[in-house]
């Protein structure tokens, strides 16, 4: 099947199912969202029409695309105003470790229960004062008795509350060098010694958590890429998150563009020098979007390492919509810091991300150690 007809294929499911469809949200969906009845027609609907795990080999419910097929796919997706469904961080970053590291028998046990829903997975990597320092982490992994005793502290964890699954990293050798000695494990949340506590944030929500691990146990069989060989598995799962949707992103990132103008437009703002001025520098910034994630596409066609391009873009997005929160709100005007009328802390679209958009400095790894990347790999600095 050519990339035209695979593009074709998905406009035609999308129309065919318009009626289950889940409108696409802004650039980022908050991390408090709740999957109402909607999404989850929506999610079975693609689960039954092949629409998920896309990359998955066929043998395991996949369809064997390949990065450049599903950029299609998502592009098409976005172009149709609706959410491609996914199953969370079980599809986009555990699978991609176990497709790359795991063992036959870890493959045909992990990757169906996270295909049909199983299994719901949240990411244990970050740590209080370690989080742009993977490498520098201190939950320890004590292998006895044919598992491995998990004891430390995570944060920021996404969607904590939805899973029942962590994918984490520990230290299982503490004399080994800070690279080595970790390891890559699937701990189930079900089984004791997990203290999930949520963190409320400045939006009002309590999207991401802090786990605090005591003695928390997952067999042997759960560690991927073997024991003190987490290292390498987490690099695949890093790679996997920050290119995950850079082609797609810009669709979410202009639907925002476009909804704050037709707010603005009604409130008859525009006709404020300095808001049509700020209006156009954030929307050359949108196409820039749109144009590094092409650069992308075709580097990765033609087999070329992104990761400095993922750093660039990461900086991109991140700083941009930092600064379109604080637009989204100036250009308003004072009605811009009404919150809506509700119990406990509502806030609207626009103020939701001006208080959630300065989390993403720090997310997928933080602005100061992707500069430090671009400036080591792209233009040759010394450390």
């Amino acid at each position: 099947m050519t990339i035209e007809e695979l593009r074709a294929e998905a406009r035609a499911w999308i129309a065919a199912h318009r009626d289950v469809a889940v409108p696409a949200h802004g650039a980022h969906l908050p991390h408090d969202h709740v999957p109402g009845e909607r999404d989850r027609r929506w999610l079975d609907a693609a689960r039954d029409g092949g629409w998920v795990c896309l990359s998955w080999p066929e043998r395991y419910g996949g369809r064997a695309l390949s990065e450049l097929e599903i950029i299609a796919v998502n592009e098409e997706f976005a172009r149709a105003g609706v959410r491609r469904p996914d199953l969370g961080m079980g599809e986009t970053l555990v699978a991609p470790a176990l497709l790359a590291h795991g063992t036959p028998e870890q493959k045909d046990h992990f990757l169906p229960r996270v295909r049909s829903g199983e299994d719901v997975y949240c990411q244990g990597f970050s740590e209080p004062e370690t989080g742009s320092d993977l490498a520098r982490l201190r939950t320890r992994g004590t292998v006895e008795d044919g598992a491995v005793r998990v004891t430390g502290h995570k944060i920021w964890t996404s969607h904590g509350r939805a899973a029942n699954m962590m994918f984490l990293l520990c230290r299982t050798d503490p004399d080994a060098p800070r690279h080595r000695g970790l390891s890559y494990v699937l701990l189930p949340l079900d089984g004791g010694g997990v203290d999930m506590r949520p963190i409320r944030q400045l939006t009002g929500g309590s999207g991401f958590c802090e786990e605090f691990l005591d003695g928390a146990v997952a067999p042997l069989f759960n560690v991927i890429g073997g024991v003190n060989g987490g290292w390498r598995v987490a690099m695949t799962t890093l790679g996997a998150e920050r290119a995950g949707e850079i082609t797609g992103q810009y669709f979410g990132y202009r639907r925002e563009f476009d909804a704050l103008l037709g707010r603005l437009r009604a409130r008859d703002r525009l006709g404020d020098p300095d808001v049509r001025r700020a209006l156009a520098r954030a929307y050359v910034r949108v196409e820039l979007m749109r144009h590094t994630g092409r650069r992308v596409a075709d580097e990765m066609a033609a087999g070329r390492d992104v990761s400095a391009l993922l750093a660039i873009d990461k900086i991109n997005w991140s700083e941009y919509h930092c600064d379109f929160g604080s637009l989204a709100l100036d250009a308003q005007g004072p009605a811009g810091l009404l919150r809506p009328p509700g119990d406990g802390y509502p806030v609207d679209e626009f103020q939701q991300v001006m208080l959630g958009s300065r989390g993403r400095r720090i997310a997928r790894g933080t602005n100061q150690i992707q500069r430090d990347i671009i400036a080591g790999r792209v233009l040759g600095l010394p450390r």
